[in-house]
């Protein structure tokens, strides 16, 4: 029975953060599509702004989608890549090289941290 209630467990905790995920996600485009008087400013670096809430994605995606990691990782560039791209077309944004590079650097470092306890205990 115990071993049933660690998987419902594990199973939870996946299911919340893949839902933490779409939400972060959903909250990175609509900051990243609104007219630049309409983003929140926080008062932190840009560069800090932006490594923050992709780390966060990819560190809930990594918990959300543990056995998916290499998908789940090129998805995260993916997703950098085309929210920069979006912003082309949205006028007063801009679309940055320097921002995608921020992005899924940090939404991939969030990814691999994930996966370390893993990679850690196959070494024991």
């Amino acid at each position: 029975m115990r071993g049933l209630q660690d998987r419902s467990i594990v199973f939870s905790i996946a299911a919340i953060a893949r839902v933490i995920t779409w939400v972060l996600g959903t909250v990175i485009v609509v900051l990243s599509l609104v007219p630049p008087g309409g983003r929140p400013e926080t008062g932190a670096p840009h560069a800090l702004e932006h490594f923050t809430i992709f780390w966060a994605t990819g560190f809930a995606a990594g918990i959300g989608w543990q056995r998916k990691q290499t998908l789940v990782g090129f998805f995260l560039i993916l997703f950098a890549g085309l929210v920069e791209i979006a912003q082309l077309f949205v006028p007063g944004r801009h679309a940055r090289w320097s921002d995608f590079t921020v992005d899924a650097s940090a939404a991939i470092i969030g990814l691999v941290l994930t996966a370390l306890p893993r990679l850690v205990r196959m070494d024991h």
